[in-house]
């Protein structure tokens, strides 16, 4: 062992004289502690929250969605086949999109309406897996009966409905009549729920067979679009550029990034905005490593006199005190880090915050997710911050003059 880092030891180890140098060393340690702690929870609540949204969005929502210009397409057969074999593809639907207003005995409530095909729907819309979906309405003895439709979880609370009530569908599209424009109405009987998790998905989402939404909006066989699940999410819009370069003008495509671009932006700028706040907690504890530094560098002015004059340089006393500074920032940061992990598996195990998701966009817990970048970084800012803290201390350490040090010392 170096004599620098034997002397930095020593000093660390007050005597009882200075146990006011000892007690402002422990409370930077503590400082820096808090402030990595608090840093690692905030970001891995973060991380976790935007991980959790991405999954939920993405469960719901097809990864590309291909539509036209114009009027639906009604060749959306060749539509697919010509989709699915594009590399990178997992599976394709074709849909029907549409507003619609719904009542029942209990409410009235705005939807969007959703026509798919159950045979392949499954395979793009996970929250569709566990799902019964509705069946087109069958022909019996010359009449039509009455079709089935699954509502998300929170419109079903909103209009007060069970499963096997009848509700009616009003579409704008209707027809035209001695009075005027007459919306078209229909009865369903509810078969089913699903749930995303997702409270904007939950509350505002309608299924029914995709025969049903072509006969309600007067499409014949046409569709509204081709919703697309691809093998790898962030390869979206790559895949979706491929399909429009094969079908060309008057489709176009739409990937899910593009669509929650400004959403995850906006997390991306809170995350970065929380890691800058939070890292003034560890600046506040370094000013308190600069403090204890400082004070030991004039308690100390005698004994750095001697070292001088026995023949260390200016960089070996550098080396003491920004020594006894990294010891002080790498225990707090260590012990930081330690305190955050507990606090973070405390949070994702136990129900302690519950979030609501008419103020936020899911129901669930608290998400917290670790990732190995983020605690790599907050090491690497709460290291650098206490090393910046060691630098003028030790730099006036080491500018000291031994002669007058020893003489007036």
């Amino acid at each position: 062992m170096s004599f620098e880092f034997f002397i930095g030891r020593r000093y660390l180890r007050a005597r009882q004289k200075q146990a006011f140098i000892s007690l402002i060393t422990i409370l930077s340690t503590a400082g820096v502690m808090v402030g990595v702690m608090a840093l690692m929870v905030v970001i891995a609540v973060m991380s976790g929250f935007e991980s959790d949204l991405k999954a939920r969005i993405l469960g719901g929502q097809a990864h590309v969605v291909v539509m036209r210009h114009g009027d639906p397409f009604s060749d959306y057969r060749r539509i697919l086949t010509y989709i699915e074999a594009v590399k990178g593809v997992e599976a394709a639907s074709p849909v029907v999109y549409h507003q619609v207003l719904i009542r029942s005995s209990h409410g009235v409530s705005g939807a969007v309406l959703r026509g798919i095909d159950p045979a392949t729907a499954g395979r793009v819309i996970k929250t569709l897996n566990n799902v019964r979906l509705p069946e087109p309405a069958a022909e019996k003895n010359g009449r039509s009966e009455t079709p089935g439709i699954v509502l998300g979880k929170e419109l079903a609370k909103s209009l007060g409905v069970v499963k096997g009530d009848m509700i009616y569908l009003i579409s704008p599209r209707g027809m035209l009549s001695p009075i005027g424009h007459v919306p078209a109405m229909k009865q369903f009987q509810v078969t089913g729920y699903f749930e995303s998790g997702m409270y904007d998905f939950d509350g505002s989402f309608a299924y029914i067979h995709l025969r049903d939404a072509q006969k309600l909006m007067r499409l014949g066989d046409a569709v509204s679009g081709v919703e697309v699940r691809v093998d790898d999410i962030y390869r979206a819009d790559e895949i979706a550029k491929e399909i429009i370069s094969g079908l060309g003008f008057p489709y176009w495509a739409w990937d899910w990034m593009r669509k929650n671009q400004n959403l995850f932006a906006a997390l991306k700028l809170e995350k970065v905005a929380m890691f800058i706040i939070l890292t003034l907690i560890i600046l506040v504890a370094a000013f308190n490593i600069a403090s204890t530094l400082i004070m030991m560098v004039m308690g100390k002015t005698r004994d750095i006199a001697i070292l001088k004059a026995m023949g260390a340089t200016d960089r070996q006393i550098r080396k003491i005190f920004v020594f006894k500074g990294m010891v002080i920032g790498t225990v707090g940061t260590s012990l930081g880090i330690i305190c955050g992990f507990i606090l973070c598996t405390i949070l994702k195990r136990y129900s302690i915050v519950e979030l609501t998701g008419d103020i936020y966009y899911f129901t669930t817990n608290l998400p917290v997710r670790l990732e190995l970048l983020d605690v790599l970084l907050i090491v690497s800012a709460a290291l650098a911050i206490c090393f910046a803290a060691t630098l003028y201390p030790a730099r006036q350490a080491s500018k000291l003059d031994p002669v007058e040090a020893i003489r007036y010392g």
